[in-house]
């Protein structure tokens, strides 16, 4: 008996969010924009994890919740099976969401007033989580080196100094879309374990590979002294699309990095929600199909974006190997606000002066090609009136 196939998840058929209190939609509530700022994609969630949720509403309590035994063997046997990451039950650190451990970590290590370092263009709460600790931000600008963009490695040794206790690292890189190599985290690894920095790695869109020559190498597995001065963040949030359930995790090595991280936690940071533990295990254990099928449409997706934007007057960008984030180079525009400009064309862009680079925009292309294509025909028109 020949079984009925199964259907392939549908990234087109756009999903209505007005009106459903969506951070990204409503931002331009009762306006003609589409929305492609926040790093939230337009998909429904895998259909595993849709079910999972519906068995846990059906039974019908949501009390306090921990982390079941089957989620922390989800997480240590993706890391094992795809980054070749063998890590112990105890190295885990739950998180109500990657912010939270961002301002965490820069509470944990040091004392107030010491400094921490970071490239930019950087995400946002990068370059606001050191001041709302007590620390100085100190930021190195990436190296645009024509192909891509890359780390300065002389000026990130010259930015540390006796008072730098902490380098936070985006790994791939949101905005640029870069997945490092070995060779460059190694480097950046070495210079903050001769100066004793410790790293704060968030490896948030790990899953989101885009380019099928590369693969992400976790910090942390560089060698076993890196580790220990490594606080590596993850979550499903971005790779799954499922940001509002706020579920993220710590893997931290070291004991006593362990337990500063764990006491800077005390009182402020809630436990994560049950509803989120549970989208967490089944994505992590169920949702490799959804994430395959995802990955491919995205790379279409990627490919629209730098196809237009190579096409239209006065913008550029470089090649996305990860994300769903295209950083763009607006500079060559006769406007000095470019996220504006688009906006008043009907497309709602992340402004790159939030990101430390002015002249620059974000596009998220995590939504139906469709919508990409309205989106990129509108910026594409609107520049056709520059003068």
């Amino acid at each position: 008996m020949t079984k009925n196939p199964v259907p392939p998840f549908d990234f087109d058929t756009p999903v209505e969010r007005r009106h459903t209190a969506s951070l990204k939609w409503d931002r331009y509530k009762g306006r003609d924009i589409i929305p492609l700022w926040v790093a939230d994609m337009d998909f429904k969630a895998p259909p595993a994890v849709i079910a999972a949720l519906h068995r846990h509403v059906d039974h019908g309590v949501f009390g306090y919740t921990v982390a079941p035994d089957d989620l922390v063997e989800a997480v240590m046997d993706l890391l094992e099976r795809e980054h070749a990451w063998v890590t112990k039950p105890e190295w885990i650190v739950w998180l109500p969401g990657l912010v939270s451990g961002l301002n965490v970590a820069c509470r944990a290590v040091g004392e107030p007033g010491d400094a921490v370092a970071t490239t930019t263009p950087a995400y946002p709460p990068f370059l606001s989580a050191p001041s709302l600790s007590q620390r100085t931000l100190v930021t190195v600008p990436h190296v645009d080196d024509g192909p891509r963009y890359g780390f300065d490695f002389t000026a990130i040794e010259q930015a540390i100094t006796d008072r730098t206790r902490m380098f936070i690292l985006c790994n791939p890189q949101n905005p640029t879309g870069r997945s490092f190599t070995r060779y460059e985290l190694s480097r950046l690894a070495q210079i903050c374990q001769r100066r004793q920095v410790v790293i704060c790695s968030d490896e948030i869109h790990c899953g989101l590979i885009l380019d099928p020559d590369k693969s992400h190498v976790p910090l942390a597995t560089l060698d076993e002294e890196i580790a220990r001065q490594t606080i590596t963040l993850l979550a499903p949030s971005k790779t799954y699309n499922l940001p509002g359930l706020g579920c993220s995790l710590a893997v931290i090595p070291d004991k006593g990095l362990r337990t500063s991280f764990k006491k800077a936690m005390e009182g402020i940071v809630p436990h994560v929600n049950a509803l989120g533990l549970t989208a967490a295990l089944a994505a992590y254990r169920d949702g490799a199909d959804w994430r395959a099928a995802l990955l491919d449409y995205l790379r279409g997706n990627r490919d629209l974006v730098e196809w237009y934007v190579a096409r239209l007057p006065g913008l550029s960008m470089h090649h996305v190997e990860a994300t769903y984030l295209a950083w763009i180079d607006c500079r060559g525009l006769n406007t000095p606000h470019p996220a504006a400009f688009f906006e008043d064309a009907g497309v709602g862009l992340s402004d790159g002066t939030e990101f430390g680079a002015p002249g620059f925009v974000r596009l998220n292309f995590g939504c139906p090609r469709s919508v990409l294509t309205e989106a990129l025909d509108r910026m594409g028109k609107a520049l056709e009136r520059l003068p």
